[in-house]
């Protein structure tokens, strides 16, 4: 994926769905990774290497800290990108 390019949703949703070891059907927009996967920062930080390898952007460890929906990588990944485009 280039840097102009935007992360792709069903592919992110799959990508997330892998990490996390779920169905993707079950990674939907608004479900809380924290209170309804029971994402731990150990697989928060394994998640956050697997985007970045995915889509080449340096993501710190306090910025997937903040994220708990899919809209929230989905947002953070749009940041890195135009920032990385720049």
């Amino acid at each position: 994926m280039t840097a102009e390019a935007t992360p792709d949703s069903e592919e992110l949703r799959e990508l997330i769905a892998d990490v996390l070891e779920v169905d993707g059907e079950s990674i939907t927009p608004e479900i809380d990774f924290v209170r309804d996967l029971g994402v731990d920062s150990l697989l928060a930080m394994e998640l956050a290497v697997t985007l970045e390898r995915q889509y080449r952007v340096k993501i710190e460890s306090h910025e997937i800290g903040d994220v708990r929906t899919m809209s929230d990588i989905s947002a953070l990944l749009l940041r890195k990108l135009r920032t990385s485009a720049a």
